[in-house]
């Protein structure tokens, strides 16, 4: 889930409608109190780092906080890379270790703690992702554990911009409800502790690409002149769609003779206008051409599979 910046002083009602997620996709937790795991999350989050106090809870000066947790998070691990398409469900796994007081009761059914990324400032961030559901942890030491969570992301459902793709930092959180339902006439946040922490490791959510190659003619004569083409698209997620590439990336052309299994770089070439490719070759043995993209910050690498061309 993809949650923007928004400001800081606004009514109950309005974050809940600002932070809602599909019915299918939300993680019940109403077994915990009445509400879904990343709607809760936010609002504590928010809450937490309001400037001023005034949160979603209420307009009030800091009184109206949650507490903080003795908690810290470290070993955050998470892939180098995440490659998101234009529809379905994307996600990847993280691993942390959650150091905790000793007063502080990680068993208990409503303790919460997962991982998120963010872009921007930590306290302010411009935007972050979640996962649909909290971390499992299992206890390592009486103030340690090891935990596993998710984040996930939805590009169909408008979790992302394009100009999202990039950078994203690492940071984890917990919260201890102690018996208070934040869905309840009686919600008393100063009762409800938590505690979060940035800059935990970075990773690349990206575009997903694709690649298409057509080698011809086909077949062809020894020492002829063999055309390969081919367009290389992106993940638009704003639109839904898969789009070309500006022009001048860098992709390669390979080549695999028949009966072997190892691809050759031939020649590098650069994407023309829409993301088109095309160029040309002599052709001498029977074999498979195929284009390779390593990608950049923003798009993820990309291969397509060999074209095979018999030669006469």
């Amino acid at each position: 889930m993809r949650i923007r910046a928004t400001v800081a002083a606004v009514t109950g009602a309005l974050a809940l409608s600002a932070l809602a997620v599909p019915a299918a996709q939300a993680a019940d937790v109403s077994g915990v109190f009445g509400a879904d795991y990343r709607e809760a999350v936010a609002k504590i989050r928010q809450a937490a780092h309001a400037p001023s106090g005034a949160t979603a809870f209420s307009t009030k000066a800091a009184q109206d906080e949650p507490y903080a947790l003795d908690a810290s998070f470290s070993n955050f691990k998470i892939a180098k890379a995440v490659k998101v398409g234009t529809t379905g469900h994307y996600s990847t796994t993280v691993t942390y270790t959650l150091t905790h007081g000793a007063d502080v009761d990680i068993t208990a059914q409503d303790f919460l703690t997962g991982p998120y990324l963010y872009r921007g400032a930590f306290a302010t961030p411009d935007t972050t992702l979640f996962g649909v559901n909290p971390a499992t942890c299992t206890t390592a030491t009486a103030t340690t554990a090891t935990c596993t969570g998710k984040i996930d992301v939805y590009p169909g459902e408008g979790d992302l911009l394009n100009t999202d793709a990039g950078t994203w930092k690492g940071a984890a959180l917990a919260i201890a409800y102690n018996g208070q339902d934040p869905a309840g006439e009686n919600f008393d946040i100063t009762k409800v502790g938590y505690a979060d922490q940035g800059d935990l490791g970075t990773t690349l959510v990206q575009r997903n690409s694709k690649l298409t190659v057509n080698a011809s003619p086909e077949p062809v004569k020894k020492d002829a002149t063999l055309t390969i083409t081919g367009k290389l698209t992106r993940a638009n997620w704003e639109t839904g769609t898969y789009v070309g590439l500006p022009s001048g990336q860098k992709v390669v052309l390979q080549f695999r003779k028949a009966g072997t299994t190892n691809y050759t770089n031939v020649k590098g070439i650069q994407t023309a206008a829409g993301g088109a490719l095309k160029t040309t070759v002599k052709a001498s043995v029977d074999g498979y051409w195929r284009f390779t993209y390593a990608g950049i910050t923003s798009t993820a690498p990309a291969t397509v599979a060999g074209d095979y061309v018999d030669v006469n």
